[in-house]
């Protein structure tokens, strides 16, 4: 996807969780000051990396579901996940230089799970 995908409760397995790319989730709230200033910022990476990662956003207040088993207590709220399991977790806004950084280090994590371990 070349743009952030907006992901219901009702979704989200489906989507996040048998994902077989790597995916972002944003936990979000249209009131929330630092997860509007996050947004450009996703939506510039999931333009970026577009066939390579999803950018999936869940409005927190409309689907307080799946931000409640996974222990969201603040937002924004970045899961990184990766084979059905989240594999960091990001709590708070950063700058892009910060948030690309992440999304590198992910993106070559899920490259070397997919491949497999490497003969000793």
């Amino acid at each position: 996807m070349s743009e952030p995908i907006h992901v219901t409760d009702a979704e989200f397995d489906a989507t996040v969780l048998k994902s077989t790319l790597p995916i972002i989730v944003d936990f979000w709230a249209p009131w929330c000051g630092p997860c509007r200033m996050v947004a450009p910022i996703l939506d510039k990476l999931a333009k970026d990396f577009d066939g390579k990662l999803t950018v999936a956003k869940v409005n927190t207040d409309e689907n307080p579901e799946w931000a409640t088993r996974f222990g969201v207590q603040g937002i924004p709220t970045m899961l990184f996940v990766f084979g059905g399991k989240v594999v960091h977790t990001q709590v708070g806004a950063l700058p892009e230089a910060a948030l690309r950084d992440i999304v590198t280090q992910f993106l070559d994590f899920a490259a070397s799970a997919a491949n497999g371990p490497t003969p000793a």
